[in-house]
């Protein structure tokens, strides 16, 4: 048979870019740095008589270490006054009055009232400082509003409890005292008043919020409570003495609290696909034998990026999660397996071995929770930063996902 058409042959080549769609972006990574603090307000020291009457001005000075995004420490000394008082109300008591201008006198019956005293002290003390905001939303040096946490103690040195000078009503303590002891009573509630100094031990916590100015400067508000003994306000309650600082100042950093670089976008991988048209010839072609040849297929893949410190998945990395869960539903017997990684230049061996399992767990918890994949399909493993899969040392901090 004579071929009525010409053997073609041809050879096509064509050129697929495959790019990632991330773009060059920047970066801002922590600094350590110090800052000093300012702040006054008013104290309330616990006590059983009028708010108002327990109220007493404060000051306190600190100077602070923020050693990472979320931990650091300050030294502080906080001082001015704490006040206390005792309600005698119930209280009655003879009293001798001058009746027609001196020459003769009676005794009355008079009611009792508050007693009222207050002493200086000035307490240095460590705090632990938590930063809350970082620590649940991220690192961010352009967040305007910050709230922290603090745990801390000190030495409280009070003095100045002397009855001639800081005692309101001290003449109604004195004829308490006189009739309670007459009576054969112990005067208990009076019994832990002091003179001289005393030095006492404190624990405290307390929460903290900052509102940001510029770079350097912050506008505060601070509210503590402080513990200590019970010989503190000079009353013997059996129990613990308390107050409440609450403060408004500034914080003013000194240094950069951060820097900045450039993460430049991955350059494009470049894939060659080519394609052969088979030849077309008159005669029937003779039957191919059957081969043993394997059809590789290479396995879905999807790289799930994380920011610095991070474990939860961006919104923007959903969407890779999504198509991981979509090819695992249309195809019923595929498994997954998901590996977590964290850079090797920013935190310890320890730490990143944490934000690599709590990576690999993050999108294992999307996976079964959110798109009901069975997690007998899913396996999860993590490496710490012991292997570095991206050349780009952001691109580290990832859980890989391959399906097949």
């Amino acid at each position: 048979m004579k071929i009525k058409n010409i053997l073609l042959s041809c050879l096509m080549l064509s050129g697929a870019l495959s790019v990632s769609a991330q773009e060059a972006k920047t970066e801002y990574v922590p600094n350590p740095y110090w800052y000093i603090q300012i702040q006054g307000g008013a104290q309330y020291t616990l006590g059983e008589i009028d708010f108002k009457d327990l109220i007493s001005p404060n000051v306190q000075v600190s100077v602070g270490r923020q050693f990472s995004p979320i931990f650091g420490a300050r030294l502080s000394v906080n001082a001015w006054q704490s006040r206390a008082g005792i309600d005698l109300t119930s209280f009655q008591y003879n009293d001798i009055v001058s009746l027609n201008g001196g020459h003769a006198s009676a005794i009355k019956t008079r009611d009792g009232g508050t007693v009222k005293w207050k002493w200086m002290y000035v307490a240095p003390g460590i705090d632990f400082t938590f930063n809350l905001s970082n620590a649940i939303y991220g690192y961010n040096p352009n967040r305007i509003f910050n709230l922290s946490a603090f745990i801390g103690g000190g030495a409280n040195i009070g003095w100045g409890m002397d009855k001639e000078s800081n005692w309101e009503n001290i003449a109604l303590v004195d004829q308490y005292y006189k009739e309670t002891l007459a009576d054969g009573n112990n005067p208990e509630n009076l019994a832990y008043t002091w003179t001289g100094t005393k030095v006492r031990g404190y624990a405290r916590a307390g929460i903290a919020a900052d509102f940001k100015v510029s770079e350097a400067v912050s506008l505060g508000l601070e509210v503590n409570a402080n513990t200590l003994s019970d010989h503190y306000n000079g009353k013997k309650a059996k129990n613990w003495d308390w107050y409440f600082n609450a403060l408004a100042g500034v914080k003013i950093n000194l240094g950069p609290t951060h820097t900045t670089r450039t993460i430049e976008a991955p350059k494009p991988v470049e894939r060659i696909v080519e394609k052969v048209v088979e030849k077309i010839v008159e005669k029937p072609c003779p039957p191919v034998e059957p081969t043993n040849a394997v059809v590789v297929k290479e396995p879905f893949r999807r790289d799930v990026f994380f920011n610095i410190n991070q474990t939860t998945v961006a919104k923007k990395e959903l969407v890779k999660v999504q198509e991981v869960a979509d090819y695992l539903n249309a195809n019923p017997n595929a498994t997954v397996e998901v590996t977590g990684y964290a850079d090797r230049g920013t935190g310890n061996p320890t730490i990143n071995n944490r934000l690599s399992k709590q990576r690999a767990q993050a999108v294992f918890n999307l996976l079964t929770k959110k798109h009901k994949i069975a997690a007998s399909r899913i396996k999860v493993d993590y490496k710490g930063d012991t292997i570095q899969p991206f050349a780009v040392e952001v691109e580290n901090r990832v859980a890989i996902c391959i399906a097949e």
